[in-house]
């Protein structure tokens, strides 16, 4: 049977494959990306997904690959991992009190098949005074996640609420993607066919 490989070096990623009980390995893609950014959304966390998917599977092409990329979207702006404090800030800024949209893209690839999918979740945000964002700026939980917050931490207590899945908010889509594991042989209940 053909290993799972996780193309990702992201601890939250690895812990909601875990989910799944699956056994799968990680092997990060080092691919520098290539953003379009006349893309929609969606289109551009499918194509980023998919380009980690394809230099993983250069390397490991007996295996199941399976690459996500995930990217917050308010008022057409796409918002990345904050590069300073300032720039963390403004994100906060421009989120407090609004909602914005939370996409993750997946494809999950070997050398027969490819399915390639995307998942958006609409996520509110509470009022932020500057208190508030100076706080959560401090926890430094901002840095690595893409507009300036992560639900899963203490960036839970800026959000009022959520409509879609949570998980994909995290940064993968778990049930969707256990279901489209089981094209490639992979059961729902955790075993291999």
């Amino acid at each position: 049977m053909k290993h799972l490989i996780l193309a990702s070096s992201s601890p939250r990623r690895y812990e909601l494959l875990s989910l799944t009980l699956l056994p799968f390995e990680t092997y990060p893609s080092l691919l520098e990306e290539k953003m379009d950014m006349n893309l929609t959304p969606s289109e551009l966390v499918e194509s980023l997904a998919e380009q980690k998917a394809s230099d993983v599977l250069q390397s490991k092409p007996n295996d199941v690959i399976l690459g996500a990329d995930t990217i917050v979207s308010f008022q057409n702006k796409r918002l990345g991992k904050p590069k300073s404090k300032r720039e963390a800030a403004d994100m906060l800024k421009m989120l407090s009190g609004q909602t914005h949209d939370v996409y993750t893209g997946v494809c999950i690839m070997d050398q027969e098949k490819k399915r390639v999918f995307s998942v958006k979740t609409s996520v509110t945000f509470y009022t932020l005074d500057e208190e508030i964002i100076d706080w959560y700026i401090s926890t430094e939980e901002p840095f690595d996640k893409a507009g300036s917050y992560g639900i899963q931490g203490s960036g839970s207590l800026l959000v009022e609420k959520i409509h879609g899945d949570y998980f994909n908010v995290v940064g993968l889509p778990i049930s969707k993607v256990v279901r489209t594991l089981s094209d490639f042989g992979y059961s729902f209940t955790g075993s291999v066919k």
